[in-house]
């Protein structure tokens, strides 16, 4: 990270001597074809609370022109080192700084990002700030709780577009004057700059509103945007989002931007976000990268209030950001009306726990929320607990605080910190007034610890199948070496699905019950007295994070009818149960393997087939026993053929069933196999 690093403390004392008022910013990128660098002025008001005190303003710049601090001219040689220039003796109260620098285009994907396009030979531009590189661009009080107004005027070259967080006005000489922002933070500032394609709609509120909406990408993929898919997923996401959130969209438009070379999924620009260019499809993909995409469209936007309107006060909060994200766009997909992947947490708990559960066990492993001293750890801490475990408690936290309970607390957290800064105890706070719950031990068990709880049932029945006896077993993590932290127990609210065999040979749930786990052993004595299921899943509907073991009775029969549950999700948590016993130890890969080829023919839920693709890959290849290694690889490649050519001609399975095929196929008939395909010498219908 180049710059100066900025600590916590500086940052508190910082936010406790200034508020930020308004940013005037003006960039000359008339050049921006050629490349090089780009004259940025900065103008920004703000207030001192005391006299003759003295602060710092960020900047990352090649040369630095001009500093003007109240009228006096300060020496640029003096004031500006290490990205930072010195604010000497403040006045109480309104201070004035102008600062005239020349900024650098970047192709790091930092800043200011140029992308020159090989198809038309043109310059494409996008901004990315998070964390730290507003600085890049113009000089600003870089940290989230300094909020401001912005103001943009962009000189940019003839026939090229400029968008920002303000609606795009029209230009005047090749001089766009953009309308100040709402009180924003500096890393979700935006601009996007160059002769891109674009795509415009809207969207209407119930009450009469309506918010312009436009879809941006490079000409050259123009012919492959699917647009009004695009704007059907985010339609969909206002409607719920506001319905939910019972407050009104915060800004006065709301654009999309697929651009090159994005080093991330997307970024939560206020009223502007961009989106990594991958996502405009060019060739045939399965329904699960559609369903991936739209996750990534309403996680975005589900920012615009969770993170744009209320915004962390310090990045250690920045779990909470993402989680909220990810848990708010993944039921959107599950519960809006008419939504074309009601079957959502069936991929979450496929894919986003999946990898949650893989960095909780690794040495790496760390508490969610994690300690933030600086800007350096949040580049570290930026991984697979801060979003994909992070957004899987916070769905246990729904389920502990009540679902409508979780939604009201929402609801008068955003009203009551609009436009401001807060922590997660203001979040907390407000669900504990909704739900009448106590959060703050629940916080610290779940948020201050690392590592993955076990949950198993312990079940004696009599002679007749009538339950004697039921507890669930809580184990503490197992952590690995090196990892931070003591194993601990920790309150869970979970379902038990109690699933039976219909007259059609379906798996169906014929019961479910809710409660609350805690401590080592917790009786269930509402089962005893009860004839027992043919599988009890414990952590039915996946409402916690932890590895769920089946009992004895219940893998026999999930062995022979895994593919028959009813429903995606049971069938989702069930793989995860028997990957996660072959992953510890618990169960054969030889048996993992004869479960995944018993069932997977029946396996609807194309993200879960391509998910047990790579995990029986993995377990092959790393878990199985040296001396049958090539006798499962042999099986499992034989089976992926033969799925191949049975999949129906055109279908995502048969995309997915191709993939495997090529991962492992290793005979001389196997590959000769593949390069006929790949010549056209050897055909499947449908591939």
């Amino acid at each position: 990270m180049p710059g100066t690093n900025l600590t916590r403390e500086e940052a508190q004392e910082r936010a406790r001597l200034l508020t930020v008022d308004a940013y005037e910013i003006e960039l000359d990128l008339s050049g921006a074809q050629e490349g090089g660098t780009y004259r940025s002025v900065t103008s920004v008001r703000f207030d001192a609370a005391e006299a003759g005190a003295s602060s710092f303003i960020d900047l990352v710049a090649p040369a630095v022109h001009e500093v003007v601090l109240n009228g006096d001219t300060l020496d640029p040689a003096e004031v500006f080192q290490d990205s930072r220039i010195t604010l000497p003796s403040l006045l109480a109260g309104r201070n004035e700084l102008r600062v005239v620098a020349d900024c650098a285009y970047t192709n790091t994907g930092e800043g200011l990002h140029r992308f020159v396009d090989p198809v038309d030979q043109q310059a494409y531009l996008y901004t990315q700030f998070e964390v730290p590189d507003a600085r890049r661009v113009y000089a600003s009080f870089e940290q989230p709780d300094l909020k401001a107004t912005f103001q943009f005027t962009v000189t940019a070259p003839e026939g090229w577009t400029v968008i920002s967080n303000s609606p795009t006005p029209e230009p005047k000489d090749n001089v766009w004057r953009f309308e100040p922002t709402p009180r924003i933070s500096t890393y979700i500032t935006a601009l996007i700059v160059g002769p891109y394609h674009s795509v415009h709609s809207s969207w209407d509120s119930g009450d009469g509103r309506s918010v312009p909406l436009g879809i941006y990408c490079r000409p050259s993929l123009a012919e492959f945007l699917d647009s009004d898919a695009i704007f059907a997923v985010t339609r969909q996401g206002f409607d719920w989002f506001e319905e939910k959130f019972d407050y009104a969209y915060p800004f006065a438009k709301y654009d999309q931007l697929f651009v090159p070379e994005f080093n991330a999924g997307a970024m939560e620009n206020a009223g502007a976000v961009t989106i990594r260019d991958q996502y405009v499809f060019r060739s045939k993909v399965t329904d699960a990268a559609y369903e991936v995409r739209a996750e990534t469209i309403l996680h975005e936007l589900a920012h615009m209030w969770f993170g744009d309107l209320v915004t962390m006060e310090w990045w250690n909060d920045l779990w909470l950001n993402e989680s909220f994200a990810t848990y708010t766009s993944i039921a959107c997909q599950a519960y809006a009306p008419g939504s074309r992947w009601p079957h959502s947490w069936t991929t979450f708990a496929n894919s986003m726990k999946t990898w949650a559960y893989r960095q909780d066990q690794l040495p790496s492993t760390h508490p969610i929320m994690a300690e933030i001293n600086d800007l350096d750890d949040v580049l570290v801490n930026f991984d697979g607990i801060t979003y994909a475990k992070g957004a899987s408690v916070l769905k246990q936290l729904v389920a502990y605080v009540g679902m409508d309970e979780f939604f009201q607390g929402v609801q008068a957290y955003f009203k009551r910190h609009a436009y401001g800064n807060t922590r997660l105890t203001d979040l907390l706070g407000a669900l504990e007034e909704t739900s009448g719950r106590d959060l703050k031990t629940w916080s610290k068990a779940w948020l201050q610890t690392a590592g993955i709880n076990v949950l198993r049932p312990e079940i004696t029945t009599d002679a007749s199948g009538t339950i004697t006896s039921f507890a669930i077993r809580q184990e503490a993590p197992a952590l690995p070496t090196g990892a931070k932290g003591e194993p601990t127990l920790r309150p869970h609210r979970i379902a038990i699905g109690l699933y039976d065999l219909d007259a059609t040979g379906k798996l169906v749930r014929s019961e479910r019950i809710e409660l609350d786990v805690d401590g080592e052993l917790t009786e269930v004595p509402g089962l005893v007295g009860t004839k027992r299921s043919a599988v009890i899943l414990l952590n039915d509907d996946d409402l916690s994070y932890a590895k769920v073991r089946l009992d004895a009775d219940s893998l026999a029969v999930v062995t022979d009818h895994l593919g028959d549950f009813e429903a995606s999700l049971p069938r989702a948590l069930s793989w995860a149960s028997a990957w996660d016993m072959t992953r510890d130890g618990e169960l054969a890969t030889r048996d993992y393997l004869a479960l995944v080829l018993s069932g997977v023919a029946k396996e609807s839920d194309i993200g879960v087939v391509q998910s047990l693709h790579r995990q029986v890959k993995l377990a092959l290849e790393l878990y199985a026993a040296p001396d049958w290694r090539e006798t499962g690889l042999a099986q499992w490649t034989d089976a992926t053929l033969e799925h191949l050519r049975a999949a129906a001609p055109g279908s995502d399975h048969q995309l997915a069933w191709a993939r495997a095929f090529a991962a492992t196929a290793r005979t001389d008939a196997q590959l000769g196999l593949i390069a006929g395909l790949l010549d056209g010498s050897e055909t499947i219908e449908g591939l």
